[in-house]
């Protein structure tokens, strides 16, 4: 009886993904190199489904245990639900302060085997858990199996209370469909913030020409990192200073860490953002999923899933000491080359054509990161932190002063 109130309970929090409202990169015709796919978006990568679980309860000063609640799961099935052929992977990390468990196989073996889930810090072993029993529930069978989980630290959540639960990470999984990709403040995104402004899930995708073979690129990133942002160049953070993460509630704090952040203006508005606000931002992290339909082996794909680090780079990313930057590459071309029989034969593209999908990860990469800051509404959180949402209009209105747009 226990166990089914705590379902019941935890299912009363976990909010239905809404159409997005707020305007991606392109539609805001910022002008961002390379071709898109019809979805911009890592299911544009065919087979690829996304699910997410949100959870948002309560306001104002962190009980632990209790909330405020600002957290959630994401959800990555690698090919079709049902189909379990393993496809080929690599990991690369630009700075290892953070976790994704797993890796350690795909690093051995060359497989990624199974889905992907993307969460808050201190729910990676409730989701990993979880995902074993959803695998073996669906009808995967293995002896043992290493799922794969990321996270960032949700610093606007109860990160301690666990309050992502197995169900959740069950939800986000049966929820997992391709077509459009819900972007912001949602899944294992909600309660992160990035480059001093709301983060959250973002993607975007990339399609080659038929002369460099037509292949597809997609990009999901769950970004809650530190930045100098700039977009296309151009420095946005230092053009919009008024937004600046504050507090709506008056010292002190519950957690020690955040006794530094400034009241929110009575206006309304931010904190005045005067270059220093980084120290508060140092502990957030980036995971980013990488997929293709390019026929790359792991040694390829671990030069895609480094080539991250360039996008990330344009748009003022340090990777500070407290960071986790953590991405994953793979690719769903050579099915079949996991079966313990015979022995497979296996496509690759040759490494002389491999520049263009180099070029298309790191705009991808950058466009992605965009596209989640710009749909994350203004969201307050535990102890009444306030992270401002991107407001596109004001960049838009940058761009146009450094004559990026016209």
């Amino acid at each position: 009886m226990r166990f089914a109130l705590g379902l019941l309970l935890a299912a009363t929090i976990a909010i239905t993904v809404t159409a997005q409202t707020r305007p991606r990169g392109r539609e805001l015709q910022i002008p961002f190199p390379g071709t898109s796919g019809p979805l911009n978006a890592i299911t544009d990568v065919p087979g690829i489904a996304v699910g997410h679980v949100t959870l948002i309860e309560g306001e104002g000063k962190l009980v632990p245990g209790k909330g405020p609640i600002r957290t959630g799961v994401t959800a990555i099935l690698p090919r079709p639900r049902g189909n379990w052929d393993p496809v080929f992977a690599a990991t690369f990390n630009q700075n290892g302060n953070g976790d994704m468990t797993g890796i350690n196989w795909i690093k051995e073996s060359g497989f990624l085997e199974g889905p992907i889930l993307l969460t808050g810090t201190h729910s990676v072993g409730t989701v990993r858990d979880a995902a074993i029993q959803w695998q073996l529930k669906n009808g995967r069978e293995f002896i043992f199996t290493y799922p794969i989980v990321a996270e960032t630290f949700d610093f606007l959540n109860d990160a301690n209370g666990e309050h992502v639960k197995a169900t959740h990470a069950f939800q986000a999984l049966d929820r997992a469909k391709p077509g459009p990709v819900e972007e912001g403040a949602v899944g294992g995104g909600t309660g992160m913030g990035c480059n001093g402004f709301k983060g959250g899930i973002g993607t975007s995708s990339r399609v080659l020409t038929a002369e460099q073979g037509g292949y597809t690129i997609g990009v999901l990133v769950q970004c809650n990192y530190g930045g100098d942002l700039r977009i296309l160049g151009v420095p946005i953070r230092p053009e919009i200073t008024d937004l600046g993460i504050c507090t709506v509630l008056p010292p002190p704090q519950s957690r020690p860490w955040t006794a530094g952040i400034p009241p929110c203006s009575p206006a309304g508005g931010g904190a005045q953002d005067d270059g220093n606000a980084f120290e508060h931002e140092g502990r957030g992290s980036i995971i980013v999923i990488v997929a293709t339909n390019a026929p790359l082996l792991p040694h390829q794909l671990e030069r895609i899933a480094r080539r991250v680090s360039l996008g990330l780079g344009r748009l003022g990313s340090y990777a500070g000491n407290s960071s986790g930057d953590l991405f994953l590459a793979f690719s769903t071309a050579n099915a079949g080359a996991a079966k313990a029989e015979g022995t497979p034969s296996l496509t690759m593209l040759p490494n002389e054509r491999i520049d263009p999908l180099f070029r298309a990860t790191i705009e991808a990469t950058e466009e992605a990161v965009v596209n989640a800051m710009l749909a994350a509404q203004t969201m307050t959180g535990a102890d009444g932190i306030r992270v401002f949402g991107l407001p596109g209009d004001r960049v838009v209105q940058v761009l146009r002063k450094y004559n990026r747009m016209k």
